[in-house]
């Protein structure tokens, strides 16, 4: 046993990997069907374009995380910041947490560029309030939109109202709890030992299988890089454009495939229909949020004015389209960082 978790986790993790991605398949099997039998309908000059915006997003996200490295004291230059992006939405995608494996994961690959755990982790703490942030941002946009298309309502309104709220009091809550010490600390302590009741439930040999006094040590870290960004919160206006940019290239991919197949719709519905799909998405017990994601978006749009015989097969051609263009690339080079890993050891 000892044996395989040293030598072969790699290859474990892989072979794991691979599974999961061929679970995400299966799991949209008859989305992938139906997509393939759309694609006669659609006007393929359009969707290069999403090739485009999606080179864009992942451009904006390597500059984001260089510029907020950049502020906690640590030079990472952009190419390899670009490919773990890459990787990361691999990963995001190919395991059902809602982005807490993606969190482990970065901070992972930044230990290969000698950065501290508590950097990483702070960076990425940071990178999804700013996205939360640019969320919000455009929420109030596609709100003026809808109205000026007449086409806002007030279930409409509800929901980028509730959505509004919940990023809001998220963003606060979060603020206040790495804002303090004491009360960062008293956050883990109560998560851990949650997590550790849970977890000797199955494991009864393993009592502390998280151990708090190492996870403290963490968090203060995690507390300290905080408190060093929001005195350097001036500093955060690139990145945070950065974030907008990274949700405005979503919305222009989702959007690139309506006009594909030859709809030109109201702009203001893709963008709530967007924050509230990829919000939803994280709850989600399938790899990538497969199912409550078009679910939401489809029911969105819908209250936006778009019928379901339209958004549908855009929502779905979207999806798969997109996963196409992501995930490939981003499993050759998780794959290939698993291998240069093992040629290492």
């Amino acid at each position: 046993m000892k044996l395989i978790n040293k030598k072969n986790w790699k290859l474990l993790l892989t072979i794991a990997t691979s599974l999961a991605l061929v679970g995400l398949i299966i799991a949209a099997r008859h989305q992938i069907f139906d997509t393939i039998s759309n694609l006669g309908r659609v006007n393929a000059w359009a969707l290069p374009l999403m090739l485009v915006w999606q080179g864009l997003e992942y451009h904006a996200y390597a500059n984001m995380y260089k510029e907020l490295f950049q502020i906690l004291g640590e030079r990472i230059r952009y190419k390899p910041l670009l490919r773990v992006a890459l990787e990361l939405n691999f990963v995001n995608n190919v395991f059902p947490s809602g982005g807490v494996s993606g969190v482990s994961y970065f901070a992972l690959r930044m230990r290969d560029a000698e950065v501290p755990a508590s950097k990483s982790t702070v960076v990425q703490l940071t990178k999804f309030i700013l996205i939360f942030v640019s969320f919000q941002i455009l929420m109030g946009l596609g709100l003026i939109m809808l109205a000026f298309g007449g086409h806002v309502n007030n279930f409409t309104i509800l929901i980028a109202g509730s959505l509004f709220t919940l990023l809001l009091v998220a963003t606060i809550g979060v603020g206040i709890i790495v804002s303090s010490r004491r009360r960062i600390n008293a956050f883990f302590t109560f998560v851990a030992n949650f997590l550790n009741k849970v977890i000797h439930i199955f494991r009864p040999k393993s009592p502390e299988t998280i151990n708090i006094e190492r996870g403290r040590k963490i968090f203060d870290d995690l507390h300290d890089n905080y408190l060093e960004l929001r005195q350097n919160y001036l500093a955060l206006r690139q990145p945070l454009l950065n974030a907008l940019l990274c949700n405005i290239c979503e919305v222009l991919t989702i959007y690139t495939v309506y006009v594909a197949f030859g709809h030109w719709v109201n702009p203001g519905a893709i963008i709530i229909a967007y924050a509230v799909a990829s919000v939803s998405g994280l709850i989600s017990v399938l790899p990538g949020g497969v199912g409550i994601y078009e679910a939401t978006m489809t029911a969105v749009l819908a209250a936006a004015g778009i019928k379901a015989g339209i958004s549908i097969p855009v929502t779905v051609m979207y999806r798969i389209l997109n996963m196409l263009i992501q995930l490939p690339i981003g499993y050759y080079f998780y794959n290939r960082r698993l291998h240069e890993k093992r040629a290492v050891v």
